[in-house]
C-alpha cells in the first residue's frame, strides 16, 4: 500500500460546472475524462490530477496578467499532456 492510499482525495469540484471550448471545466480545471472517471481513479491518480489542475490554474492566471484582460477565453491546452496510466 502506498502512503497516498491512506488518505482520501475529495473531488476538486467547486460547483462552477461550465466547459471551456476544449472541454476543461472553468471551475475545477479538470478535463472531461478527469471529471467523468473521477470515482474510478486511485488516490494517487486523483492527487496527480489535482496537481495538473493547479498548473492549469496557474497558467490561466499568468495569461490573464500578460494580457491585462480579465475577460479572455483560456483554452487550457497543456503544453505537455499528462502521461498517466489511468485506464
Amino acid at each position: 500500500m502506498e502512503q497516498s492510499e491512506l488518505f482520501s482525495a475529495p473531488s476538486p469540484c467547486i460547483g462552477v460546472c461550465e466547459n471551456s471550448p476544449k472541454g476543461y471545466c472553468k471551475g475545477c480545471m479538470r478535463s472531461r475524462d478527469e471529471r467523468f472517471n473521477w470515482h474510478q481513479f486511485s488516490i494517487t491518480q486523483k492527487l496527480h490530477i489535482m496537481k495538473l489542475c493547479a498548473r492549469r490554474y496557474q497558467r490561466m492566471q499568468e495569461k490573464r496578467r500578460q494580457m491585462g484582460d480579465q475577460n479572455f477565453e483560456f483554452d487550457f491546452d497543456d503544453p505537455t499532456p499528462p502521461q498517466l496510466d489511468l485506464w
